[in-house]
């Protein structure tokens, strides 16, 4: 699969779980980065996202997606306690909100969704693209991160050969 097959099935994994109900924005966004990390944590992690969606808890502030996609980058870069903050966590943090605010003009959910119905299939579709779209950008930095994909890859290789990754 090419890095740009991946993003996309990321993609349709978070707009899937959406769409179909299984999840709203910010536990989607959440639970595929997990299943695309492999689950490096356990599934229950996607209810430390329940409480963002529709804006922060129907407030309708931070986007949900967005929330869920800042908690999927400290999945990667976050740190457990006291260690010094990864030096990539802040700026692909920023770089999230300027992505989302670049393409919605907003990351705040009322702005956001302020030209549809609450209740309408057209503001659901517009929040489950907005979802995926999160979800692929947050796959898609993971992914250029050769550091963190050659630990990833060489960690969890059940291959037999010598020459993966350039490891003997």
């Amino acid at each position: 699969m090419t890095r740009q097959e991946i993003v996309q099935a990321v993609r349709e994994q978070a707009e899937g779980y959406f769409d179909r109900g299984e999840f709203f924005c910010s536990e989607a966004v959440v639970h595929t980065i997990n299943e695309f990390l492999g689950w490096p944590f356990p599934a229950e992690i996607t209810k430390m996202a329940s409480g963002f969606p529709i804006g922060l808890g129907k407030a309708g502030c931070l986007c949900g997606a967005v929330s869920g996609g800042e908690m999927a980058l400290g999945m990667v870069y976050g740190r457990s306690h006291g260690e010094s903050m990864a030096a990539k966590m802040f700026p692909l943090a920023a770089g999230l909100h300027d992505h989302v605010k670049a393409m919605y003009r907003s990351t705040c959910c009322r702005v956001m969704i302020k030209d549809y119905d609450f209740t309408s299939p057209e503001r659901k579709a517009h929040c489950v693209k907005i979802t995926g779209e999160v979800a692929a950008w947050v796959a898609e930095q993971i992914l250029a991160d050769d550091e963190f994909v050659k630990r990833v890859a060489v960690k969890n290789c059940t291959s037999s050969c010598t020459d993966c990754l350039g490891q003997e």
